[in-house]
């Protein structure tokens, strides 16, 4: 059996993305980014008079990043499972 590098398991777009989030999101940068958005949402509510879409606005992002974040790190958290599955066998 020849091994060459088209015979590799090559990785699917969401891999990819999923990967390259949680490298993201998993560091202080990302952490300071999140911090900036909630502290610059909360200096604009007195320039929004603290509004009902003022508050629509972080319920909706926090809610669509929390969505996205949960399929992500489930799928961290599978691969890391076949990983230790893997050496174990």
């Amino acid at each position: 059996m020849k091994s060459d590098k088209s015979s590799a398991p090559k990785r699917n777009l969401f891999d990819h993305i999923a990967q390259a989030a949680t490298r993201a999101t998993g560091s202080s940068g990302g952490f300071g980014t999140a911090l900036a958005v909630v502290l610059i949402w909360a200096a604009t509510g007195p320039v929004f008079q603290f509004s009902e879409t003022w508050q629509l606005f972080i319920n909706t992002g926090t809610t669509i990043v929390t969505f996205l974040m949960v399929f992500s790190i489930q799928h961290s958290q599978n691969k890391d499972s076949i990983a230790v599955h893997l050496k174990l066998n």
